[in-house]
């Protein structure tokens, strides 16, 4: 057999990369996973031990705006807070089938305009509209059942009120937008700003609650006495003020017809206003004690002075009468019991022109009383100041005041002379009389507490008197104005007294308009009867609440004693 001779071949590489480049490129990706691993650790220690202060969460959770405080009374009870709800949207560029879509919604939602729904919906180029704001759970799951594509929630914050209607005025309320429109609520959106971020805790990003001067239990007493008042005498209307005259606090303010911060459409009328401080008014004989303690104040009058009011003061002419005249010369404190128009007007008189005018800008009856509270009225002045407006001014006549400002002058006669603007929000007496003003000696606010207590005891705030409290008060009823002039037949009364006068702590200030006599008044409708007597069962009902013990006296225990006959009679 033949052999053949192959041909000699040398062994072949192995087809790919060589070992050693496969080994290189192994380690390379290892290293570089390595380093990726290492420099995220290195980064996330970083963060942990030295947090970046500036980063855009951080700068944005600064910036953003501070959320609304909650309002407190002084005792801690809430008066107003923040909920979480949800408001309904839609994104008309998204919505398939508009005539289902508003057959739908305002089937679910009934208070929806169908008309107004489908002009909001008919809108393509727009990506949102709101449909309604502030839904209630029920509502956002029924539309979110529907499944409407392009149709949506936000979540968003409501402010309510848990007390209502019982501290409408002082606290005010907000818009949808949670804005401040009235009371307490607007002022913590302005001025009140600084106030609220003094209170903020930055690291949690939230407020402490904005804490008021107002009792809610002394808020809760006056409302009801105020408003059975109203209705036993047929008023339209009616007010009141409890403050404590040693710091200047109002621990109540209510205003009536008052009405419901909760509700959602707040279209309040004219009659809701907050009279305390948004109205003025003529407040009659009470300005009568501003006359006595500018002529103790300037030396003019003493306590044994007596004038003449036997015959009306003629001035041009004008007749000054009193309601009920003595025809007689009269000593100072007769004309104040008896509330003579004729002889405080005297006493006006006898002070003069300029001087009379420079005591009430002394006591701030010339300017706007500035509180919290943005609802505040300028005085009503006479245009001229005439012998004649010197002397009707002089017992209230033709010169009206809000009733808080007239409030505060009258507790500035009677706490010692220091006059204190009062305050809405806690304020201790340090700082009260740190801001305080002296408009009168003492020896005068010592005078006019004499006065105070003899007129609840003798005079025509006498059904102000309630036993054990020692109170004293003045009594107004002021002819109202009706069509340019003065009514017979609207009045508008009131009474401001203290207690316990021989160391007075609290102010109580009753306004009723238009009130009507009954059976029990004998026809009369002047303070005395209807004002006077509410202030009583207002100040009896507080008075414990306040911490003010009763003090009886012999005489105090024998008409208690009279009284329990009396009831079992």
């Amino acid at each position: 057999m033949t052999e053949i001779a192959l041909p000699e071949i040398e062994d072949a590489e192995p087809a790919g990369p060589k070992p050693l480049a496969g080994q290189n490129r192994i380690r390379l990706i290892a290293i570089c996973f390595v380093g990726a691993f290492l420099a995220i650790s290195v980064q996330l220690g970083l963060l942990t031990l030295w947090p970046k202060l500036d980063d855009d969460a951080g700068k944005l959770a600064r910036e953003a705006p501070l959320p609304r405080p909650d309002i407190i009374d002084r005792n801690g009870v809430l008066l107003a807070t923040d909920i979480a709800v949800a408001s309904l949207y839609a994104d008309p560029s998204k919505i398939i089938d508009i005539d289902e879509a508003v057959e739908l919604l305002t089937a679910t939602l009934p208070d929806l305009d169908a008309r107004t729904l489908r002009q909001k919906l008919s809108q393509p180029n727009r990506a949102f509209a709101w449909l309604k704001r502030q839904v209630t759970p029920e509502e956002r799951d029924a539309v979110y059942n529907l499944g409407i594509p392009g149709v949506g929630f936000v979540n968003e914050r409501r402010r309510v009120y848990p007390q209502g209607r019982l501290s409408s005025h002082v606290v005010g309320y907000v818009d949808l937008d949670t804005k401040g429109i009235a009371g307490i609520e607007k002022f913590l959106d302005g001025q009140g700003a600084i106030y609220t971020a003094s209170l903020a805790d930055p690291s949690e990003h939230k407020t402490e609650p904005a804490q008021m001067s107002i009792d809610i239990r002394v808020q809760a007493a006056l409302i009801d006495e105020l408003s059975q008042a109203i209705a036993k005498f047929r008023a339209i209307a009616g007010g009141g003020i409890v403050m404590d005259i040693t710091t200047g606090e109002v621990l109540a303010l209510a205003s009536l017809p008052d009405f419901n911060p909760n509700d959602e459409k707040k279209s309040f009328s004219k009659d809701q206003m907050n009279k305390m401080t948004s109205g003025v008014f003529e407040l009659g004989s009470v300005i009568k004690a501003v006359t006595f303690a500018m002529a103790f104040d300037y030396g003019t009058a003493t306590l044994e002075s007596r004038y003449d009011a036997r015959f009306p003061l003629v001035i041009g002419n004008a007749r000054i009468n009193d309601y009920h005249a003595k025809r007689a010369i009269l000593s100072v404190p007769d004309i104040f019991v008896n509330s003579s128009n004729i002889g405080t007007a005297r006493m006006a008189l006898d002070v003069g022109l300029e001087k009379h005018q420079e005591f009430l800008r002394r006591v701030g009856l010339f300017d706007r009383l500035v509180t919290e509270l943005p609802e505040s009225a300028r005085p009503l002045l006479p245009k001229r100041w005439s012998k004649l407006a010197t002397a009707t001014a002089a017992f209230g006549h033709g010169f009206a005041v809000q009733p808080l400002q007239g409030a505060a002058v009258v507790a500035g006669l009677l706490n010692g002379g220091y006059l204190m603007t009062p305050t809405f929000l806690r304020r201790s007496p340090e700082e009260a009389m740190a801001m305080a003003k002296q408009i009168v000696k003492p020896t005068t606010s010592e005078t006019m507490r004499y006065l105070f207590r003899l007129n609840a005891a003798d005079g025509t705030a006498s059904k102000a008197d309630v036993i054990g409290y020692r109170v004293g008060g003045k009594t107004g009823t002021a002819e109202k104005v009706v069509n340019g002039r003065y009514s017979k037949e609207k009045r508008l009364t009131s009474f401001i007294g203290a207690f316990p006068m021989d160391d007075p702590k609290y102010l109580v200030l009753v306004m009723l308009d238009e009130p009507k006599p009954t059976p029990e008044t004998y026809g009369f409708a002047t303070s005395g009867w209807n004002a006077v007597p509410a202030a009583a069962k207002i100040i009896e009902r507080i008075a414990p609440m306040l911490g003010v013990e009763p003090r009886f006296t012999a005489e105090d225990l024998e008409k208690l004693e009279k009284q329990k006959k009396a009831k079992k009679g």
